[in-house]
């Protein structure tokens, strides 16, 4: 039994069948965590009864000849910025570490549930999801499985090591500016940022309000698919949220379909980037343009929207944590963020609407392009991988915003995939990112099987190399 040549879609059906009980599968994960977590760092909450205990129910469920849900016995993670019901939603933040653990689970954590998820534990997030790096003043580093030493990308970094190490086989995460984008490029997985309403963000009023959706992280596209299907669609408390699409996502993925015309840009028209991935994502982009599909190069946008997301983003996380201001908890935030949020406090209302504007106005670009084309290729990431806490580099050079090509998109609201589709030298994965025209998820996630098709690297069965004496499924 393992994680890696098992997809979520056939290890349910072998729950719902009888080959395997959902408390083979959790006490599997359970050990794998065991194993694992003190390298990697991804769980920062375990609970071991709790999970046990929904496992036991399911297998009763099912010894009584009931009928279990899609997702029978699959062990989960959640992330630290979502609640979960018997856990702690700490934020990865001093300011909420002794908080009661919480009563009730979020629509996203109900919806999985109900489909026969167990959840293990909470899963590490920078303090707040407020940085692409999982490092935080209460848990500390989360470390990427390609290489202990390197960071796992973030905010869902937790969760992205997590389903990449084969500690779980699904987790939940978020993503406001990239968080879920960005730990799938750096950790070697594909990942799929749904537009903007279609996973309710309640029943808590969602912090980031219209800028993060939530979404699952899994090795295999078409299980992200499958479970995409069972979580997606209305929620009357959410202000955002929007009706069920008529077509199934993960019928999507077994009708692969390669556009006949893509647009692509290299750096969006305004981000350097270093030139090994240059490199990779060319010669990806080449692969798709000899499998028969139309290459058009475009420009998106003449500047870097990066300071108009930091003031919506920091704005957001200013009036979540506006109350703890001067506390005595303050001095224990992290100082970078301090500075964020101090800054944001000073802006104004007209700030966050040129900001929002900026949006409409990108968004108004991306419907030029998807008039001629059906989604929009780049790079997802634009530097190296950081050590975990310190700047990613752009050709060696250190380099703050080596991140900037995923937070646009989450301005516009729109659909997005990341697929694996190399190596750099160091032996660190490299992704390219899909966009798709508002609403268009089903198009993104075809479009981005069928380039996964075309370059043909199997990464969901390829333990990370860091771990290869680590793991061993017969132990």
């Amino acid at each position: 039994m393992d994680f890696f040549n098992y997809s979520v879609v056939e290890l349910a059906a072998m729950v719902r069948e009888g080959d395997i009980s959902a408390s083979e599968l959790t006490e599997f994960a359970l050990k794998q965590i065991n194993k694992l977590n003190p390298l990697l760092n991804c769980f920062v909450e375990i609970n071991e009864e709790l999970a046990v205990a929904q496992a036991k129910q399911l297998d009763l469920l099912r010894s009584k000849g009931l009928q279990l849900g899609k997702l029978a016995g699959i062990p989960i993670g959640v992330k630290d910025l979502e609640d979960a019901k018997g856990f702690h939603t700490t934020k990865g933040s001093f300011l909420h570490a002794n908080d009661g653990v919480k009563t009730t689970d979020s629509d996203l954590v109900k919806r999985l549930k109900a489909a026969g998820c167990v959840v293990i534990g909470k899963t590490n997030t920078p303090e707040f999801g407020y940085m692409p790096d999982t490092v935080n003043p209460l848990f500390g580093a989360t470390h990427n499985p390609w290489n202990l030493k390197k960071s796992p990308g973030g905010s869902s970094g937790g969760s992205g090591a997590a389903v990449a190490s084969g500690m779980v086989p699904l987790a939940t995460g978020s993503d406001g500016g990239g968080s879920i984008r960005i730990p799938s490029a750096l950790c070697g997985i594909p990942g799929v940022k749904p537009s903007l309403g279609r996973i309710p963000s309640g029943p808590a009023m969602p912090e980031w309000f219209d800028l993060s959706t939530k979404g699952v992280m899994a090795r295999r596209l078409s299980d992200i698919a499958a479970v995409l299907d069972v979580v997606i669609g209305p929620e009357q408390s959410d202000l955002y949220s929007l009706p069920m699409p008529e077509p199934s996502w993960f019928a999507a993925v077994d009708m692969p379909s390669l556009p006949k015309v893509v647009a692509f840009s290299i750096d969006l028209g305004y981000g350097n980037l270093d030139d090994e991935i240059k490199e990779i994502t060319l010669k990806a982009v080449e692969k798709i343009a000899q499998a028969g599909c139309e290459v058009i190069e475009v420009k998106l946008i003449d500047s870097d929207p990066v300071n108009y997301w930091l003031n919506l983003a920091n704005c957001y996380n200013w009036r979540s944590i506006k109350p703890f201001y001067n506390s005595p908890l303050w001095e224990k935030v992290d100082p970078l963020l301090k500075a964020l949020l101090e800054q944001a406090s000073r802006l104004s209302a007209q700030d966050l609407l040129d900001a929002q504007a900026i949006g409409f106005t990108i968004n108004q670009k991306l419907v030029e392009i998807f008039q001629k084309a059906r989604v929009l290729l780049c790079p997802t990431i634009a530097g190296k991988w950081p050590d975990s806490g310190q700047a990613g580099t752009i050709n060696s050079v250190p380099d703050l915003n080596w991140v900037k090509f995923t937070y646009p998109f989450n301005m516009t609201r729109s659909p997005c995939a990341v697929v694996p589709i190399g190596f750099c030298k160091d032996k660190m994965p490299v992704s390219l990112q899909i966009v798709g025209p508002q609403h268009a998820d089903a198009a993104v996630i075809r479009a981005a099987c069928a380039i996964e098709a075309v370059l043909n690297l199997q990464m969901e069965k390829e333990i990370p190399s860091a771990l290869t004496k680590e793991i061993n499924f017969n132990q």
